[in-house]
């Protein structure tokens, strides 16, 4: 379980395919705290970390993430989004997120607005699970629906997010990973399991 805020970013170092899957080696200040088998979120992705060596770390990324997410198109010097798993007494500042990507979509566009930033991103399929000032998770962050409308969903970005994450580095036609809130997704079994 994650909070979907993150603590830091990592540079990938090496991408290393093993028939379907990958692994990935990730170079962050982390690295020396982790141990093998913790969990990391990556860009919103859980992966187990497999080996440690100083201020590296690899993770194995299998066919199924690959293609439910964007981690196959890390390459060596790209950044990714870090947050390591929550621990039970720690505070929720962000919300539930499972680190289980739902599915990606397309960046439309970057606003800058003078003290922070407006994203716009087109609606995927699942476009129900999103509500006005609700809870999504992208590229592993934590955000506040700000904008939703027929074809595209908005978020704000403060400075400090902007400066500590990904988002800096994105740009529209990017494609993000995008995990709905839990809650809906409970809500929308619960609501379409038929009555007995």
């Amino acid at each position: 379980m994650f909070t979907g805020i993150i603590e830091q970013e990592g540079v990938v170092v090496s991408v290393l395919e093993e028939g379907t899957s990958r692994t990935i080696r990730i170079q962050a200040a982390m690295a020396s705290e982790l141990k093998v088998d913790q969990s990391v979120s990556h860009n919103g992705v859980c992966l187990t970390v497999v080996n440690v060596e100083h201020d590296q770390y690899d993770v194995t990324v299998v066919d199924e993430t690959l293609q439910r997410s964007n981690l196959g198109t890390l390459e060596p010097g790209t950044h990714v989004n870090l947050e390591r798993s929550l621990r039970i007494g720690d505070r929720l500042d962000g919300h539930m997120v499972q680190g289980h990507v739902d599915t990606t979509t397309q960046c439309l566009s970057v606003t800058d607005l003078d003290g922070s930033w407006s994203f716009v991103f087109e609606l995927p399929e699942q476009k129900h699970l999103l509500v006005h000032k609700g809870s999504v998770c992208i590229n592993g962050v934590s955000l506040t629906i700000a904008v939703l409308d027929e074809w595209s969903f908005g978020v704000a970005v403060i400075p400090y997010t902007y400066e500590h994450t990904t988002f800096r580095d994105l740009e529209a036609g990017d494609r993000v990973n995008i995990e709905f809130d839990v809650l809906g997704k409970y809500v929308e079994r619960i609501v379409a399991r038929p009555v007995a």
